[in-house]
């Protein structure tokens, strides 16, 4: 028998939740057609969106701050950038988000606080200074990560990464069928993490965009997101900013945001469910739109053709 929420139900129109139940992580339950705005907050010097605008404390923590106000229901911590650079030992990641977690979970203790880490050492103290949430990017490649997440109560994200070591760059990357291979791939880590005792309500997949894959194949996933969905996994969509944004439109990284919400409103109509994304004011709004149109949320005001 399958581990996931909810198996799946013939004939659901895509997004209409009837796939799956809720997700629940730390003492939030987000509803089966609930999108949910993951904020990052990136610990690190040389991030590719940002800069090392939020790699201060004090920065890092305002930017948390910001976030939830603006309608962030996970804050993402990271300290180490997905592309390749300087070697980050985990000392060195636990130094920049060490401590850190903790502060957070004391000045907002109902937040959710996920931490973007691929290492089981690192998962396991920041787990025990309340992170909800591991989501791992890096595929399964340290098997304990899972552990840590089973043993801390923790969620945990099972992403693709085209079976590349962590931090490697794709290079002429090839599948039979792309999608096919993120479901099966995704699908197996997400089992994995309920027997060894994880939550199946706090299991979600990632596709893992640009992660061992070129620009079509993350566009493909896209495309595909109902297959994804249809494993009757919740599904986190990362593509905020992303290079397959920047190579659709011709764009630099910092002129991205238009093509990222076109991607987030298509994902979250097929289904999705969290949204990772850098601009949390702009990425809530485009969700909020599309559960408007869906029908799953009513209007913010109703003033036209009422006087």
């Amino acid at each position: 028998m399958s581990g996931s929420p909810l198996e799946p139900t013939a004939g659901a129109p895509p997004g209409d939740g009837a796939r799956q139940g809720p997700l629940r992580l730390g003492t939030r339950v987000f509803g089966p057609t609930e999108p949910v705005v993951m904020a990052i907050v990136n610990r690190t010097p040389d991030s590719f969106f940002d800069k090392g605008a939020t790699y201060g404390e004090a920065e890092a923590l305002a930017a948390v701050e910001r976030a939830l106000a603006e309608g962030a229901g996970i804050i993402d911590i990271g300290g180490v950038k997905a592309a390749p650079g300087g070697e980050v030992s985990a000392a060195e990641e636990l130094r920049r988000i060490g401590g850190f977690v903790a502060r957070v979970r004391a000045a907002h203790p109902d937040a959710v606080i996920s931490v973007d880490t691929y290492r089981a050492e690192v998962g396991r103290v920041v787990a025990s200074e309340g992170a909800d949430l591991l989501n791992d990017a890096w595929g399964g490649v340290d098997p304990e990560l899972a552990e840590v997440a089973a043993a801390s109560g923790a969620g945990l994200v099972c992403t693709h990464a085209g079976h590349l070591p962590p931090r490697t760059r794709p290079h002429r990357m090839s599948y039979p069928d792309v999608v096919a291979d993120i479901v099966a791939t995704t699908s197996a880590l997400a089992e994995r993490a309920v027997a060894l005792g994880v939550r199946p309500d706090a299991v979600i997949i990632d596709p893992g965009h640009d992660f061992g894959k070129n620009s079509r194949h993350s566009l493909e996933a896209t495309r595909r997101t109902g297959e994804l969905v249809a494993t009757g996994w919740p599904v986190l969509m990362a593509m905020s900013n992303k290079d397959f944004v920047g190579e659709a439109l011709d764009t630099p990284v910092e002129e991205r945001l238009e093509g990222t919400l076109a991607a987030t409103a298509v994902s979250a109509w097929l289904g999705a469910r969290v949204f990772r994304a850098h601009q949390v004011a702009a990425t809530h709004r485009a969700l909020r739109m599309v559960e408007a149109i869906r029908g799953t949320a009513d209007l913010a005001v109703a003033r036209r053709g009422l006087a």
